[in-house]
């Protein structure tokens, strides 16, 4: 590539000159290419461990004036056709110019100005921001890694370091290199080259230690092998992108989406040193999600900056030290101190924002003023213009109303009817009439308990006094503290939630602490018109909902009518209809109807989106991902806390059995309401980590029965009878009985625990449990789960397999490995489809996983056993149309197996039977035909013709016939579709003479590396004149039979006289194709006529000395080349033939036999299929060559 001119003051050392004019010299570095000695062994390790550019450039040129000793760096090259391409340009378009300038000076500023304007023109024309960031170094690392392992230009580089990697007992120095899908690492130390390429999609954990053998380093483990890498510069930033870029696989496998690169990010102020655009994207990647996990925010918020300051709290009257934070919707500050205050300002409730005075007390101090009267006061702010200047152009943006101007339905992503314009929910009794959803519905204002509760008389009893004295406290704390979403969090506010919050304020603050409130605030009327999109319309998840309305909560009474049942179907239904990709799990109806309760639907519906899609992700999708992995971190965190019973419980296998119910209803379906709903409260205020501690404190509180447990059942019994005998003693209402509690109460019930006291008792024990911790522990466990969950889809593929091929288990595991890989490579190096049309984790495994045309044709070319030179991909395009049975073009894994398993298990019978219907539609596609009419005459042509004379004559009670019969006609065909059909050899259409003549070139193109060339290429030659002959018999036989209705034959002799002659034609046109396979190439791609020399004459002669009866072969090379003409006016189509002819001719020539009857093997193949990519990944520098071919 050209770059910018930069000087080089020793240009003999470590390099060797190849080629020189008067003003540019083209040079080679030592250890580059051939030969190099001991000189090149020291440049090349000097290079690698130095990071030198020069071997990221093994050519350059150079610009040189006769008086300068100066020379100057104009380009650089990976390989020598790049660089001869330079120097050609240079010699064609400068040196004339140049050549007539009288002043040395003049030249090389010509000659740099000239570079520079190239390199401006470049960097114009190309679209990618990140090329244009990208600082010259990184560019030059990202062509070293491509060069180095193979990557295509899709691939990007994140970024590289400098560090050691063990092979075995002994480091090898080299350069690590982080892109988005691999993991390599390469070193070249005195002649020895070490390469590795790992794919993040195969890496099943990732783990930072240190020990004595390997002091600190990073170990990345896969199924088959263990690679540990030390001695980085920073190894804590290169553990945390690891974890991000495993991270984003983690999620390509669950969700088959590649990465995207956000292109909304903000210019730097100046080139980063040293750090990609990509870099930069997961950096604030990693910011923004741990800013919006810290504040709840929506998915789609984005941290602009972030500053320290002080804030004044008047409820304590002091300064709190902490960072203000600032996005493009949101204000919001943390303290320091852990829950000392936190504070979350919505730009939409602001109305002013002022500078205020400077003092020695109070420096740069900020005002910012909100809608309900709040004023908070920032001050010790550094940049204080700035913050101010981005505060208002974030408010410029904001619309002035609440109510939003954007179309509440843009949050669907994946709902076709997203572009619907929206009517406010809100309007005249006529805009209600009809619609599911509007105000006037009772569950439309309020929750489901406030109508039960309506009508009963007020309780003046202990417990209502605690409830009102709650309720009194809460009040308190909304006159100091600030009632709504911009009110100050503090460990008061804690205290109240873990005594309970009272029953009225219940739906008001969930929806706070959650963020919820701040969603439906932005998106009015969004869940009204999602509930009138989504009634109505059938799918599978809203069967499952149907099936699951009745079980939720049938023990309470709101769920005993059609209000509160008609309310959870909404919700449910809207749900599934806003995110597909979830659409309904079970447990859902459980958390959804407790929300219900406490809170009218559209605030339960955008509970359930919090719910969901931020606080307990990916708990809710097909394969419950998100519990499994928190199942996974619960096991940990008992290993660290109570080992004993860890152990004994891991023998029993309890704690995967009892765990995922209580993470997936958040205990809700294994203790009694009343007190469930108070792990609720803490849960929404303080995430996970409070499930996680009541989860270690009931085990804590049972560990003595459990330890003394000796199976399972026991163990669940113990368990499930302590939850049931959890109570809240201060429940205003009537307690529910527990359904489980009273199946499972026995004779004598355990004692009652007060929940107050567990939840106490899980903070005094386990409240040292943070969230960040938790974070980490759950990527460690989503790589486990997540690569679990693969191994368990292809042991499924594989058992449905086996009895449908005649692969071994260890064989379809394999081909399943490689079909799989293909299809991911597919995601992150672009496709002619899209990831998501390519994979539906609803299907069954054997289907989730499709491939297009072009992986299909790669597949094929490294494993089928027939391979056909350059008529290879002819081949592969008809048997992947012949196995998409959808016609959808894609190719699932159990088409690919049957059509592989045909080629290598299939007695003669089977696979001839493969081979011939790759020679017919549909695997003959219409281009290939020689025409469309012709094509129509030979599909037509068993069609009576009695029929079209009927039908071009009648009148209208004929042509009502018609129809019915057409009718019935349709309805018998579907019919036989949906029975299973077993296929005949008799039920094989016929072929006509240019398929059959195509069909001989495949299996001449077939035979051309066989060690019996001749002897096959002499059967097929026989089996063809013999098939011709065949073929004229039958022409003449329906000829006759067509001309007179009386089924009398025509007169022998002229018959045979000119069958003679028109078999002579069609044996011509036989040799004529042969002639062509051997002498035309299929493809101008490939040229082999040098290797194939010697084949095409031996297999000339035996064709002409067969038993065909050719003309002059010189006759016949002529004829070649005017094919298109000859097939025209040559090519019989009243000529055809049956595979039971093909069948019968092809046995009475043994070698043909032997060859279809021979079995093939398809590891070798499979073992060369994998080592391909190691190979193409892999370059060596023994040759310019090689080095030529990958840059191609």
């Amino acid at each position: 590539m050209w770059i910018q001119p930069e000087e080089v003051l020793l240009a003999g050392a470590l390099w060797v000159s190849e080629r020189a004019n008067p003003f540019f010299i083209l040079q080679r570095r030592r250890g580059h290419g051939r030969g190099g000695g001991l000189s090149g062994l020291l440049v090349g390790t000097l290079d690698v461990v130095l990071d030198s550019s020069a071997r990221v450039a093994p050519y350059r040129i150079l610009l040189q004036t006769a008086d300068s000793q100066i020379y100057w760096n104009i380009a650089c090259g990976s390989s020598r056709k790049e660089i001869t391409e330079h120097w050609d340009w240079l010699e064609s378009n400068l040196l004339q110019t140049i050549s007539i300038f009288d002043n040395d000076e003049d030249v090389t500023t010509f000659v740099k100005g000239k570079i520079s304007g190239i390199i401006a023109e470049e960097n114009r024309l190309k679209q990618g921001e990140e090329q244009e960031e990208d600082c010259g170094k990184f560019r030059e690392a990202e062509l070293k890694m491509r060069r180095l392992f193979g990557m295509p230009d899709e691939e990007k580089l994140v970024n590289y370091y400098s560090c050691s990697y063990w092979k075995g007992r002994v480091p090898r120095q080299g350069w690590l290199y982080l892109s988005v899908n691999h993991l390599c690492f390469y070193s070249f130390l005195l002649g020895k080259e070490v390469t590795l390429v790992v794919q993040w999609t195969e890496v099943t954990q990732l783990e930072k230690n240190a020990t004595l053998v390997f002091p600190e380093s990073v170990r990345v483990s896969t199924r088959d092998t263990e690679h540990f890498f030390s001695m980085f510069l920073n190894i804590n930033d290169t553990f945390k992108l690891m974890e991000q870029l495993a991270n984003i696989a983690m999620r390509q496998l669950l969700d088959n989406e590649a990465f995207a690169a956000d292109r909304s990010l903000p210019k730097p102020c100046k080139t980063l040193k040293n750090v990609s655009a990509l870099k930069r994207d997961l950096d604030a990647r990693a910011k923004n999600e741990r800013y919006r996990t810290m504040f709840r925010l929506t998915q789609d918020e984005r941290l602009d900056g972030h500053t320290d300051c002080t804030l004044w709290t008047p409820f304590a009257k002091m300064h709190v030290v902490g960072q203000l934070f600032i996005s493009n919707n949101y204000i919001c500050f943390n303290s320091r101190e852990e829950d000392l205050c936190q504070l979350i300002i919505p730009l939409r409730e602001v109305s002013i924002v002022e500078k205020a005075d400077s003092s020695s007390v109070l420096p740069c101090p900020v005002s910012i003023s909100t809608k309900n009267k709040m004023n908070f006061l920032f001050a010790n702010l550094k940049d204080r213009d700035f913050l101010v200047q981005r505060i208002s152009d974030f408010l410029q943006r904001t619309p002035d109303s609440s109510w939003g101007d954007t179309s509440p339905l843009s949050l669907i992503a994946h709902s076709a009817s997203s572009s619907t314009p929206l009517s406010s929910s809100a309007g005249s009794e006529s805009v209600h009439r009809g619609r599911h959803y509007h105000p006037g519905l009772p569950t439309a204002s309020q929750g489901l308990l406030q109508l039960y509760h309506r009508d009963t008389p007020e309780d003046l009893g202990p417990k209502a006094m605690k409830e009102k004295m709650k309720e009194e406290a809460w009040n308190i704390h909304f006159s100091e503290f600030g009632r709504g979403v911009c009110m100050y969090r503090t460990s008061r506010t804690r205290e109240l939630v873990l005594n309970g919050i009272p029953e009225r304020l219940r739906g008001e603050l969930w929806l706070l602490f959650s963020g919820a409130q701040n969603e439906m605030a932005t998106h009015p009327g969004y869940y009204g018109d999602l509930v009138e999109q989504a009634m109505g319309l059938c799918s599978l998840a809203t069967e499952e909902i149907e099936r699951d309305l009745h079980r939720s909560m049938p023990e309470h009474r709101a769920f005993q009518n059609e209000t509160g049942i008609a309310a959870l179907r909404r919700v449910l239904t809207a749900y599934a209809h806003r995110n597909p990709g979830i659409g309904y799990c079970q447990a859902m109806n459980i958390v959804t109807s407790v929300l219900l309760l406490y809170c009218p639907e559209e605030e339960a519906f955008w509970l359930l989106v919090a719910l969901c899609e931020r606080m307990l992700p990916d708990y809710y999708n097909t394969r419950v991902v998100g519990a499994l992995v928190d199942q996974g971190v619960f096991e940990e965190l008992t290993r660290a806390f109570l080992p004993l019973l860890y152990e004994h419980m891991q023998e029993l296998g309890v704690i995967s059995t009892i765990s995922l119910s209580w993470f997936l209803t958040l205990f809700l379906s294994v203790m009694p309401f009343d007190s469930a709903v108070l792990l609720v409260d803490c849960f929404f205020y303080e995430g996970i980590k409070v499930i996680f501690q009541v989860a270690l404190a009931v085990l804590h509180d049972n560990m003595d029965a459990l330890l003394s447990c000796s199976d399972e059942g026991e163990a669940m019994t113990i368990l499930g009878r302590y939850l049931d005998n959890v109570v809240n003693k201060q429940t205003v209402a009537s307690p529910i009985p527990h359904l489980h509690a009273l199946l499972t109460s026995g004779d004598d019930p355990p004692p009652e625990i007060d929940i107050f006291d567990l939840i106490k008792s899980s903070y005094e024990k386990f409240g040292s449990l943070r969230s960040d911790v938790i974070e980490q522990m759950r990527f460690k466990q989503r790589l486990k789960v997540i690569q679990s969950l693969e191994d368990t889809a292809k042991r499924s593929v594989v058992r449905a397999m086996m009895t449908e091929s005649a692969f071994s288990i260890e064989e379809l595991e394999e081909l399943y490995c490689l079909f799989k890989s293909k299809h991911m490579t597919s995601c992150y190096w672009g496709s002619s489809s899209s990831a998501a049309e390519r994979h539906d984790p609803s299907l069954p495994y054997l289907e989730q996983y499709r491939i297009d045309p072009a992986q299909f044709t790669q597949l094929f070319a490294a494993l089928a056993p027939w391979i056909c030179g350059a008529h290879t991909a002819t081949l592969s395009a008809r048997l992947f149309r012949l196995l998409d049975q959808n016609q959808d073009g894609l190719v699932n894994f159990k088409e690919f197996i049957t059509g592989l398993s045909g080629m290598y298990h299939g007695d003669m019978t089977e696979k001839l039977k493969l081979l011939y219907k790759l020679h017919l539609p549909p695997a003959l596609c219409p281009e290939e035909a020689e025409s469309a009419l012709e094509a129509t005459q030979f599909f037509t042509e068993e069609v009576p013709r009695g029929e079209e004379g009927n039908n071009g004559g009648g009148d209208g009670e004929d042509k009502k016939e018609e129809k019915v019969k057409d009718y019935r006609y349709y309805l018998r065909m579907w019919a036989k579709e949906k029975e299973p059909k077993t296929e005949t050899i008799k039920d094989l259409p016929r072929m006509n003479q240019e398929q059959f003549i195509d069909l001989c070139k495949t299996l001449y193109n077939m035979f051309s590396e066989e060690s019996l060339e001749q002897q096959l290429y002499h059967s097929i030659a026989t089996v063809a004149s013999l098939l011709l002959r065949i073929g004229e018999v039958g022409k003449k036989f329906n000829n006759g039979s067509k001309k007179t209705d009386d089924a009398q034959a025509p007169p022998p002799t002229p018959q045979s006289e000119e069958g003679l002659s028109e078999g002579t034609s069609g044996e011509s046109q036989v040799c004529r194709a042969l002639a062509e396979a051997q002498l035309e190439p299929a493809t101008p791609q490939t040229s082999d006529e040098e290797t194939k020399d010697d084949t095409s004459v031996s297999s000339y002669s035996v064709v002409s000395s067969g038993s065909l009866q050719c003309e002059d072969i010189a006759d016949d090379t002529v004829l070649i080349g005017g094919g298109e003409q000859r097939r025209g006016s040559v090519l019989d189509v009243d000529w055809s033939i049956t595979f039971e002819q093909v069948l019968a001719s092809m046995l009475t020539e043994p070698p043909l036999v032997d060859y279809f009857e021979k079995k093939t093997d398809i590891q070798s193949k499979m073992a060369a299929c994998k080592a391909q990519r190691a190979v193409e990944r892999q370059t060596s520098s023994a040759s310019d060559h090689e080095l030529t071919q990958h840059s191609v």
